[in-house]
Parts: C-alpha cells; sequence; structure tokens
C-alpha cells in the first residue's frame, strides 16, 4: 500500500504561480507512474500531466507550455511547477500513484485562480 502526501496550493491571481508537492511512502515499487489530476466543481477527474520513473511525461494539451511535472525518485515525490496559471485552472488537484498493482491518490489539494 502506498500512501501520498501532498502540499502546496492555494490562491494566485491570473498569470501567477503555484509549485504543487506530493510525497509517496509505502511499498513503492521502483518502476511506476507518478501523476496529477485535477478536478473542478461539477466535472469529471481529469489528467493533468504524469511522468514515468524513467523520466517519460504526459501534459494534457491545456497545461502544455504553462506546467512542468518533475519526480525525485530518491525522495519518491513528483513536483508540479504550474506558471501562467488562468482561472479555468481552479480546481482540486490530486497527486496519483501507480505501480504493480497498486493504485494511490492524495488527498487533494484546491488550487483557485482570481481573474
Amino acid at each position: 500500500q502506498v500512501q501520498l502526501v501532498q502540499s502546496g496550493g492555494g490562491l494566485v491571481q491570473a498569470g501567477g504561480s503555484l509549485r504543487l508537492s506530493c510525497a509517496a511512502t509505502g511499498l513503492i515499487f521502483s518502476i511506476n507512474t507518478m501523476g496529477w489530476y485535477r478536478q473542478a466543481p461539477g466535472k469529471q477527474r481529469d489528467l493533468v500531466a504524469t511522468i514515468t520513473s524513467g523520466g517519460s511525461t504526459v501534459y494534457t494539451d491545456s497545461v502544455k507550455g504553462r506546467f512542468t511535472i518533475s519526480r525525485d525518485n530518491a525522495k519518491h515525490t513528483v513536483y508540479l511547477q504550474m506558471n501562467s496559471l488562468k482561472p479555468g485552472d481552479t480546481a482540486v488537484y490530486y497527486c496519483n500513484y501507480k505501480g504493480l498493482s497498486s493504485d494511490s491518490w492524495g488527498q487533494g489539494t484546491q488550487v483557485t485562480v482570481s481573474s
């Protein structure tokens, strides 16, 4: 079982930046994918970005060029640097870990971008 603890987020004006962090503990498989998803009010949870333990990344189109996902494998931590934030980025952001037979979620972090 893997536990995820998120930090970061908050309120920022449009055009600003925020950084999210997510630390994984527990039975961590060396080959895994960690990522960020977000859920706006009344909408489904959607993928934002993922990164494999080998460093391969995937981004949803709407954040390409603005968000950067990275990880520190030694610390089992994944980061999401969010720049040029827009009101449409407002959502609860969730960290995710997928490895072997485990699929775990963080507690969620509110990101609010004011216009």
